[in-house]
């Protein structure tokens, strides 16, 4: 076990290494000049060159991609070309929006796809479970700003039950207020997340419906139902365990799109306006940090599974 946790840390700390050589390059290659931005238009070329070298924009490429590592080594994500504020700091404030609104997302999805899953391998060839499927495959095409759209429509057009946008500016010292703002966000991404979950807990239930040992559940008297949620189903729990580190991912993703729709403070919202200003070393590490939080997640989902499955413990 040890072995396999030293292999697939040095395989994370590649996978970080490579990431973040494809995101400073590729950064680069985007139009645009940030010295000139601030400089502004009436600027001669001279102040604009004078102001890329206080920047350090004029320095070779290897010479700023070893300095930007060099402080991540640190824990030193860097300073706002534009701002000059520290880009760690400002990526812990939108935490405190995007990672509960993350949170949220994950269980509610899990609540959707779970039990309607499992009740739609259960109910197959009936038509509740037909229904169930057909009502996956929609949500799971819907994109994520439609359906936020809906939701708007619905929760807050309609029935007011909850705000529209925004975040209050007390954060989470009204937790209330806080939790609300972020109830509409969260089901947005967690209905479409879910739903894609869903078809895959509903195939996972049933392939382990073929399983020999429930069969052999049901021919010791067992209902096929019975002997399907009995012994099947906790098989199934290895398999959703890996999808839901898959499915932080596409969280991830949702939450960068969601949180302009909803008008949330979080580090999607940032990143965007970023991408716009062309600030580059806050663009760099918030793309970075979204990396590593999936490939982290990733190794802790193997280290669970072999954990939880003893047959990969064996087959080592």
């Amino acid at each position: 076990m040890i072995r396999y946790v030293l292999v697939r840390g040095a395989l994370l700390v590649a996978g970080l290494l490579v990431s973040s050589l494809l995101i400073f390059l590729t950064l680069r290659v985007f139009p645009g000049d940030v010295a000139q931005l601030i400089a502004g238009t009436q600027a001669s070329p001279a102040e604009v060159q004078a102001l890329r070298e206080s920047l350090g924009l004029d320095r070779p490429l290897p010479a700023q991609y070893l300095d930007w590592m060099g402080g991540l080594l640190r824990g030193d994500l860097g300073t706002s070309l534009l701002s000059g504020a520290s880009v760690g700091e400002e990526l812990l404030l939108k935490a405190q929006v995007t990672v509960p609104l993350g949170i949220m997302s994950l269980v509610i999805a899990v609540l959707i796809a779970v039990p309607f899953g499992i009740l739609a391998a259960v109910q197959r060839g009936r038509r509740g479970g037909t229904a169930l499927s057909v009502g996956a495959q929609t949500l799971a095409a819907v994109p994520v700003v439609w359906a936020g759209m809906m939701l708007i429509v619905v929760f807050s057009v309609w029935l007011g039950w909850l705000p529209p946008q925004g975040f209050p500016r007390t954060g989470w010292s009204t937790p209330g207020k806080a939790i609300e703002s972020l109830l509409l966000p969260a089901l947005t991404i967690g209905i479409v997340e879910g739903a894609m979950l869903m078809r895959f807990v509903r195939s996972a239930t049933l392939q382990a419906a073929g399983q020999d040992f429930v069969r052999t559940a049901a021919a010791k008297g067992l209902t096929r139902n019975r002997a399907l949620i009995s012994h099947g189903i906790p098989a199934v729990g290895l398999s959703i365990i890996t999808v839901l580190g898959l499915q932080v991912a596409g969280i991830i993703v949702g939450s960068v799109v969601i949180e302009q729709l909803f008008t949330l403070p979080g580090i999607g919202r940032m990143l965007i306006a970023d991408v716009g200003t062309r600030d580059l070393v806050k663009v760099q590490s918030e793309l970075l940090v979204l990396t590593g939080f999936v490939l982290i997640v990733g190794f802790l989902v193997d280290l669970l599974h072999r954990t939880i499955d003893p047959r990969q413990r064996e087959s080592s």
